[in-house]
Order: C-alpha cells, then structure tokens, then sequence
C-alpha cells in the first residue's frame, strides 16, 4: 500500500446522467475564440484560424446546483457557456464518453492585464471554482444535430446560438489536441462560447443548456 505524507484530496468527479455511477475527471481542456460572434464581441478578427488552447485544474469543478462563492481579486467576473464533451475510452463512441453544459467564469480584469502584457491567463482562468459543469450525457443518448446552446441569468436569455456556428467542430478540436496533448480518458474539453458573456454579481444565478442535456445551474454567494 502506497504510504502518503499527508491523506490525498478526493478525486474529482461528475454524476453520469441516468446511472449511479461517475465520471472521474483527469484534465480540464478549454478553446478559446471558437464561435465567430464572441471573437467579433472581444474586439477580434473572425477570420478561422489556430484554435487557442487553454487548461483549467480539475479542482475547479463545480457541480450543478451549487453556491458559488464570489471569487477573491475580481471586480470583473464573466460568464461563457460551454458545451462540455467527455473523453472515453478509445472503444466507447470513437473515445467521445459523452457531453455536458459548462460555464467558464473569467476574471476579465485579470485576463486583460495578461494580454497586455503577453502572459498567461492562469490566474483569470484557472482559479477555484471556475468551473461549473453539469452531469456527463453519454454520447449514446445524444443527438446535437441542430441543437443551440443558452445560457440565462436570472431568467433572462443573455447568451444562445446554434452549436454549428462552431468555428473549430468536436471532431476537428479532438483531432488537433490529440496531436499536440496527451488526451486521455477522463478528459473535459470546454469546446468555446457564443457572444453575450458579461458579468455576474453576488446573488445572481446562471443556468446553462443544450438540447437532450442535463443542464448547469449555479448562485453566486
């Protein structure tokens, strides 16, 4: 038996639609700049180009239903909702395990200071609880064809656009990670978000979904 200095944390891990069991999550795979509408809203050139790639820890999992507390070091909290695809087993679905609804939350303030000065966006990305997903679909119980994803925020519609407005698809995003990452098993890839991210203020609620999904609900506290 392996002898640890101190207990290890717990695995993370999402509730699989429909089973008792779990989806343990590895890695957290994020693209930015995937819908041409959201490029245009950040000032950008729409022009299809790389992919821009980005990762988040598995620790910022959120699970739907959740009260976020309003993260430290922000005045400038945004949201961007995400179709979520899991990565399986080679042998399952072509490796597709199944697909959820994120939101990636971004301290815009902190981004921009990044970008300005060329560096990572670690600290605007990847901090605690950033990332809301709902439980794991799987792929067998799927059909995304014409499916739009949405977000509303306190009942108000504030993002919504056909999933085929894409401009990287599922299939040409896994292709391009699994030549320059080491995708595996348990892998999320939050796949980009539609135009309308804006900010979240303590007491408001956020609730993300795509057609025959399980859907993302979270509060801010």
């Amino acid at each position: 038996m392996t002898k640890y200095a101190f207990k290890p944390h717990d695995p993370v891990s999402l509730p699989i639609a429909g089973t008792d069991e779990r989806f343990p999550v590895r890695r957290i795979y994020c693209i930015g700049k995937n819908y041409a509408d959201h490029v245009v809203e950040m000032g950008g050139d729409a022009t299809r180009s790389e992919p821009i790639f980005f990762t988040k820890a598995a620790e910022t999992i959120v699970q739907s239903g959740a009260d976020i507390p309003f993260p430290p070091n922000t005045s400038d909290l945004h949201y961007e909702v995400e179709l979520v695809v899991a990565i399986g087993p080679d042998d399952i679905n072509g490796g597709i395990f199944g697909y959820g609804v994120g939101i990636d939350l971004t301290r815009r303030d902190l981004q921009s200071v990044a970008k300005s000065k060329g560096g990572p966006w670690d600290r605007a990305k990847s901090f605690h609880r950033s990332a809301p997903c709902s439980a794991v679909t799987p792929a067998e119980n799927v059909n995304l064809d014409g499916a739009r994803i949405v977000l509303r925020k306190n009942g108000d519609l504030v993002q919504a656009s056909p999933l085929a407005n894409m401009i990287w698809n599922v299939e040409e995003i896994i292709e391009r990670l699994r030549e320059d990452m080491d995708l595996q098993a348990g892998d999320l890839i939050y796949t980009g978000t539609p135009a309308g991210v804006g900010p979240v203020r303590v007491g408001d609620e956020l609730s993300g979904g795509v057609e025959s999904l399980e859907r993302i609900t979270v509060r801010f506290v």
